[in-house]
């Protein structure tokens, strides 16, 4: 993956020029909440998150909804809840809970599509996968209707370690709702810089999955194929991402936002019949407003 190595190079030397000149707190008030009290705001603009599932549409994005609250010891974040155990100068511990993201290709309207900056309505997806191959020389077995990929929400532990270079956050979190009792671990690393009424973000993540999880989402029930129930047989994965994030001060309550984001996807994964992607972008370009 060269474009991810390069972007993370060319990102640490460009941060290694500018740290000099950032400031220490985000005075251009973009990123910043105040503890006990909350944030509250909304984005309104147009997006579009592509969707890796053979034949579900991509989903678009109108609206996003920052929510959060942050007191002494507890949080809420864009649908995190929190507990910080330990505080220090160069890290944070929580216990967290968040929502599940595998699930959102399923759910028009699951929270990891509301909450993009983090990340049900009666709109799920129901189509059938692979009812069309007439562009394949060799004809597949045909999968039948899918039976419903449940939402899930994820309990653990998370650390941030904050240094020069930026800042690195590591968790891992488990099933609490017993849904596919599977494990997911994530390495994230970011950088934000604030230039006058500028503040970009720049970010890679790998996401890892335990193959309970791929095989929930991923795997073919028996009552929809037997033929690819047992030809594909799910494994752990390892996803790749990239993002940015890039907001401009308008006035004391409005800001211009861009996001943008890229998830190259595991091969455990794209190897699944209900995958025709091995990747999934999502962008989203809009004012942003905060009470």
């Amino acid at each position: 993956m060269p474009y991810f190595l390069a972007l993370l190079l060319t990102i640490s030397l460009y941060s290694t020029a500018v740290f000099a000149n950032a400031p220490a707190s985000c005075d251009n008030n973009t990123d910043c909440i105040e503890v006990g009290r909350w944030d509250l705001g909304f984005s309104l603009g147009y997006g579009n998150k592509s969707n890796p599932l053979k034949d579900y549409k991509d989903i678009p994005i109108y609206v996003v909804p920052p929510l959060a609250y942050y007191g002494n010891s507890w949080f809420f974040d864009n649908g995190n809840i929190g507990y910080t155990l330990a505080e220090g100068e160069n890290y944070t511990v929580n216990m967290v809970t968040t929502f599940s993201h595998d699930s959102a290709f399923f759910h028009r309207w699951d929270p990891s599509n509301i909450f993009l900056l983090s990340g049900s309505g009666n709109q799920s997806a129901t189509s059938s996968i692979g009812a069309t191959m007439s562009t394949k020389s060799i004809v597949e077995p045909v999968i039948g209707e899918l039976e419903n990929r449940n939402f899930t929400y994820l309990g653990g532990a998370e650390a941030f370690i904050y240094t020069r270079f930026g800042i690195v956050h590591a968790s891992v979190a488990h099933d609490i709702l017993d849904v596919h009792g599977g494990l997911e671990s994530k390495l994230k690393w970011f950088y934000n810089i604030p230039l006058d009424k500028w503040n970009f973000e720049f970010a890679a993540v790998l996401d890892w999955k335990s193959d309970e999880v791929v095989d929930y989402y991923y795997g073919v029930r028996p009552s929809e194929s037997l033929y690819w129930n047992q030809a594909y047989q799910a494994e752990s994965a390892l996803n790749k991402s990239i993002e940015f994030t890039g907001q401009y001060v308008l006035t004391e309550n409005w800001n211009l936002l861009l996001v943008a984001r890229y998830t190259d996807i595991a091969d455990a994964i794209v190897d699944s019949p209900l995958v025709d992607k091995d990747y999934t972008s999502t962008y989203f370009v809009g004012a942003a407003y905060r009470f």
